[in-house]
């Protein structure tokens, strides 16, 4: 339970907080090869997924003018070469596209959503950004209009240091000038934001959508609060 009087400033996740209304990315672009039809399954995408994103952290593929679409492109690029490679049936210059432009669109309106309960937000309490992304969030911000309303950002690929480690979000509380306890910080990934945030000794909201697997949840019951949509916070603060 939230005393919202504790409560004076805010950190947010971006990636699967505010871009996907609490689903991983995973997932969503999951649906995205559903819906476009691309002939694979889903345990091969899972494995393609997996290759891409471990391939984008250890090279520095994602520039910092990279936009939201630039490097959505990307990481479905990587993926579909690797679903070549195994054996399947998967061209790019037939599916890239499609799949992308899809989660483009769909990005774009769940993101406008999100930017208004944001501007509501940034009325009422100081906000920073903690983000595990690939160098280029100040791009993607821009891109999405998010610009103006997180004090500071901190960027897992410039300060060289990754959530699950809570130092992050000491990171974060220390953008904000305030003590911990005074804290909250929302995010939609249980193990990567809400249980290192809780850590650190801040207050947490979860945002709980579709997730990358249906394993049980490590460190379940240390959120404050669960909610399934960004705009809920208008209502717990």
């Amino acid at each position: 339970m939230i005393d919202k009087s504790d409560i004076k400033g805010l950190i947010f996740d971006y990636g699967g907080t505010l871009d996907t209304g609490g689903c991983h990315w995973g997932k969503r672009i999951w649906h995205g090869y559903e819906h476009a039809g691309v002939p694979v399954s889903e345990e091969m995408f899972r494995q393609a997924y997996v290759y891409a994103e471990r391939e984008l952290a250890k090279n520095p593929i994602i520039q910092s003018d990279y936009t939201f679409y630039m490097t959505l492109k990307t990481k479905v690029a990587i993926q579909m070469e690797y679903l070549a490679r195994e054996g399947c049936n998967i061209r790019a210059e037939q599916w890239l596209n499609p799949v992308v432009d899809a989660l483009y669109e769909k990005t774009r309106q769940e993101t406008k959503r999100s930017v208004d309960t944001i501007k509501w937000l940034s009325k009422r309490y100081p906000m920073v950004l903690v983000s595990n992304f690939y160098g280029n969030i100040h791009t993607v911000l821009s891109e999405m209009g998010f610009d103006g309303y997180f004090s500071q950002v901190i960027e897992s690929a410039v300060v060289g240091v990754r959530k699950p480690n809570p130092e992050i979000f000491i990171l974060g509380v220390k953008a904000l000038g305030m003590d911990a306890d005074n804290t909250l910080v929302v995010g939609d990934s249980y193990d990567k934001d809400i249980v290192p945030a809780h850590q650190a000794g801040c207050h947490t909201v979860w945002i709980q959508g579709e997730p990358w697997t249906e394993q049980p949840i490590e460190g379940n019951g240390v959120a404050d609060a669960v909610i399934t949509e960004l705009e809920e916070l208008t209502t717990i603060l």
